[in-house]
């Protein structure tokens, strides 16, 4: 007799191991299914304005920049 419920409580043990799998299966399967299709939603694209400051030119020749261009001269091709 300890025999057969040994086996029954392994039989038990085994069921609950097999839930336990199937559970976790199923649940990881549907958070990927979940966000796959969020991923593939689309959705309506923002624009950024960037405002006057930043549409403005920055780019002024000082003296700095000329000297910069002075030295980094190339040689003249005859």
């Amino acid at each position: 007799m300890p025999a057969k419920e040994e086996d029954a409580k392994m039989q038990d043990e085994r069921q609950t191991a097999l839930g336990r799998r199937y559970f976790l299966k199923a649940f990881g399967g549907a958070s990927t299914t979940v966000v796959a299709a969020a991923a593939l939603c689309p959705t309506d694209a923002q624009a950024y304005d960037p405002g006057e400051e930043e549409m403005r030119g920055r780019y002024r020749e000082t003296d700095h920049v000329k000297a910069y261009y002075r030295v980094n001269r190339y040689p003249k091709q005859k």
